[in-house]
């Protein structure tokens, strides 16, 4: 399995540098040997000084020729614009499949740091259980599980408003019955609104709920609260047992936020992961890892079908 998703890891690399169509004068080190050996040292948990020791690629599915950068011109070669726009090539490659889903989970999985770091863009903000420091992914996620949209912040940014924010860069609903979840802290009249501006109505548990007597709202706060979030009491009201069965495949995303765990983008950053950054970037390699695992595992299972 590691040998298919190794591959179709770097068959996505190879895809993006014909995309990219580098000018000037060809690199020391070519793109695809700087992505593999970021993409080998994201694999395995490990730093950049480290992808620069020889040693670390005996035997294993990488075996770059030649020489390899120093630890210098590899740092300031993978914070170039070129490398990010490799990233987010590479990204849109392998998550490409699946964005046609009707469904849509929206949430955020906080990246901790210890409470003493001095890392100046962490921030303290609230976790499960109390507050801690760090950052926060947050993420649209497809009923296929691939990751379509995501951004990292400081821990203490409103999920909400992260979520609208990136609800500008989703693909289009695929049809009239496509659907947004999420818990309820996504339960904000502005998110209702820019989700349902891109056709993508959205779903939650409503918020608040024991302040309405009789279950109905002042006619003041239906019309302040806008048409889409309107919508949404309706089917609160008008079907909740229906509702709270939909709302059930949120664990959805849960799932793809545990298989990220497992890849190595725990709940805690490893300590030489700090500014955001260089976060920003650590998040993206463990996501384009995941997909392109995720992709080797539709494959396998095509294959046993067939």
């Amino acid at each position: 399995m590691d040998r298919d998703v190794w591959t179709n890891l770097m068959a996505a690399v190879d895809r993006a540098i014909a995309k990219l169509k580098p000018t000037g004068r060809k690199p020391t080190y070519s793109h695809r040997l700087i992505a593999g050996m970021y993409f080998w040292s994201a694999w395995h948990n490990q730093s950049l000084s480290w992808a620069c020791d020889r040693e670390h690629y005996n035997g294993g599915l990488f075996r770059p020729r030649g020489a390899l950068p120093s630890i210098s011109r590899f740092s300031r070669r993978v914070k170039e614009p070129m490398f990010q726009r490799l990233l987010q090539l590479v990204h849109d490659d392998l998550a490409a499949s699946g964005l046609s889903s009707p469904v849509l989970y929206v949430d955020g999985k906080p990246l901790t740091v210890s409470p003493v770091s001095k890392d100046p863009d962490a921030r303290r903000g609230h976790v499960t259980g109390g507050f801690a420091k760090g950052y926060k992914l947050h993420a649209y996620v497809t009923e296929r599980r691939r990751i379509t949209v995501w951004s990292v912040t400081a821990l203490n940014v409103a999920e909400q408003s992260v979520a609208a924010a990136l609800s500008e860069y989703l693909p289009a609903a695929p049809s009239p019955d496509a659907l947004a979840m999420g818990d309820s802290n996504f339960d904000a009249a502005p998110l209702h609104k820019a989700l349902g501006a891109r056709g993508w109505p959205l779903l939650t548990p409503l918020k608040a709920q024991q302040r309405v007597k009789d279950g109905r709202h002042h006619p003041v706060t239906l019309r302040q609260m806008g048409p889409e979030r309107r919508a949404a009491v309706a089917v609160d009201r008008a079907c909740p047992d229906l509702k709270r069965l939909v709302l059930k495949g949120r664990n959805n995303v849960e799932g793809t936020f545990s298989v990220l765990a497992a890849a190595g983008l725990s709940y805690a950053l490893p300590t030489f992961v700090r500014r955001l950054p260089r976060v920003t970037r650590w998040v993206g390699a463990k996501i384009i890892l995941y997909h392109a695992r995720l992709l080797a595992q539709e494959q396998a299972a095509a294959r046993a079908a067939a």
